[in-house]
């Protein structure tokens, strides 16, 4: 069993990274694999009654790795750490099968009870570089998480989440078809196989909420400012003229501002 698992593990590592080009080079130089190794016998001992050992397991693994995960975490199947250092997993936290994770990243808690406060991440989650996720709350299947992003509420499926805090970007509904890296990730199959990874959660045709709020704020005044002008030329054939001071919108530069 155990070696089914790190054959499953390895075969991951080279699907998901092309920088990984033999089995070989997987197993000896890739400190996320050892981390998740030396954290399944930490929690093994965990489970089983221990305390002290599987911490000082863990804190060796992390001295080994720069990737601190406590022993009582949940560390689903095929979880690639990629890069790695600095990664911090919390006891209560819960990371699903086919999750992703990358340096810097704090899967933490915001408070002091012995109780759930560290997030679960479903199945096929993404989590950016330098991203903290904090909170006892869940992460929903496929969803990715943005470089550096604070996430303190729960994602949906498939949902993107960037910013300080966090906040959700959804897919550009005129992207054209075929477009598999702006697509939600789907595809899991009957053994939970993912079938549309995007490394570091990038997604190429994703839109910011702010920034289409800000853009349509953008059109509605500049159609005020049309449909201003279009009033004051009618009254002015009537034979009225009505003094209209404000400085006429810059759209476009307002625009690439946004942008």
């Amino acid at each position: 069993m155990a070696f089914e698992r790190l054959r499953e593990d390895i075969a991951n590592i080279l699907d998901k990274d092309p920088a990984a080009r033999s089995p070989v080079e997987v197993l000896l130089c890739y400190p996320g694999l050892h981390a998740v190794l030396l954290h399944r016998l930490a929690h093994h001992l965990w489970d089983n009654g221990f305390r002290t050992l599987p911490r000082f397991v863990s804190q060796f693994a992390r001295w080994l790795t720069g990737i601190e995960i406590h022993p009582g975490a949940v560390i689903g199947r095929r979880v690639f750490i990629d890069h790695g250092m600095g990664v911090v997993i919390g006891e209560t936290a819960e990371v699903g099968d086919d999750c992703t994770i990358y340096q810097g990243v704090t899967l933490g808690g915001t408070s002091l009870e012995a109780t759930k406060r560290h997030p679960t991440l479903e199945a096929g989650v993404v989590v950016s570089a330098g991203a903290k996720v904090l909170g006892p709350f869940t992460v929903g299947q496929g969803a990715r998480i943005g470089s550096n992003a604070v996430v303190l509420k729960p994602v949906p499926a498939n949902a993107t989440a960037v910013g300080i805090p966090a906040r959700m970007i959804v897919r550009d509904e005129h992207a054209e078809e075929g477009d598999d890296a702006s697509a939600p990730l789907t595809g899991y199959g009957a053994e939970g196989a993912l079938g549309g990874f995007t490394a570091y959660g990038v997604t190429s045709a994703a839109n910011d909420p702010l920034a289409t709020a800000l853009h349509r704020l953008i059109d509605h005044v500049a159609e005020q400012d049309r449909t201003i002008e279009r009033l004051q030329e009618a009254l002015a054939c009537l034979g009225s003229h009505i003094d209209h001071d404000c400085e006429k919108l810059d759209a476009a530069t307002l625009v690439k501002m946004v942008d």
